[in-house]
Order: structure tokens, then sequence, then C-alpha cells
């Protein structure tokens, strides 16, 4: 098993802030756009999903990279979950009715998102791997 460095905290908080920022400015985003509401919805939906599907897959890549048992039918789930996630909403705006900068910034928004939750599920797994102590042998 190899060791795991602890991640500093300027990198924790880099990434939480990161994710805040994110998903901070696609909700308000959302909450301030002048579309129907089931088009928010639709965008929250992929935004939920594609943080979810990122995590998954980031666990995913971690856990075969340790030598934990990984199915390959849930490795592949996760990697369609993830470019659905971001095909859903590549042609979700390409097909808005947004001003291109809306559109980009919606984008930008859900890329950075994706991005920080990856970096952010990291940053947990390692503070919790390095707190853990290393389970004793037992003594016959």
């Amino acid at each position: 098993m190899q060791t795991v460095q602890r991640p500093t905290g300027a990198f924790v908080g880099a990434s939480w802030g990161a994710l805040l920022i994110g998903g901070s400015a696609f909700l308000i985003g959302l909450w301030n756009a002048q579309m129907q509401l089931n088009e928010k919805g639709y965008y929250l939906t992929l935004l939920l999903f594609g943080l979810f599907a990122a995590v998954s897959l980031q666990k995913t890549v971690r856990d075969r990279a340790e030598g934990l048992p990984v199915t390959g039918i849930y490795a592949g789930l996760c990697w369609v979950s993830l470019i659905a996630a971001i095909l859903l909403i590549t042609v979700g705006l390409w097909n808005a009715t947004l001003a291109p900068s809306e559109k980009g910034f919606y984008a930008m928004s859900f890329t950075l998102s994706l991005f920080a939750v990856v970096a952010v599920q990291k940053n947990v797994r390692d503070l919790n791997s390095v707190r853990e102590p290393e389970p004793k042998a037992a003594i016959d």
C-alpha cells in the first residue's frame, strides 16, 4: 500500500473555494435566468448528475490504482455518466436561446464545478486515510 501525503491547507481551501464559487455561480445564474422552470430544472439536474458522476469516476479510478476491486461495469457506467452529463449540457447550451456570454458562463461554471468536486473528493479521501491509523496485526 502506498503512503498518502496529507494535502496542504492551501490546496484543501482552494478546492473547496473553487467548488463553492463554481456551484454558486451556476446556481445564482439559474436563479436569475429568464428561462422557463423546466429549463432551470434541466440545468440543475445536469449539474447534480455531473458532480455525482465526476466524484464516482474519481473514486473508481483511485480504487483501481490502489488495487481495490472495482467491477468493469461500474467503471464503465461512471465514464458513460460523466460523458453523458457533459454532452447533455453541451447540447442544451448549444440549442438554448441565451446570449453567447451566458452560454459561456454556464459552461465555465459547470466545468469549474466538475474539476473542483474531484479535487475536494480527493482531499477528503486523503485526509481520511491520513487520520486513520494502520490496522495493527493480530497477535496470535
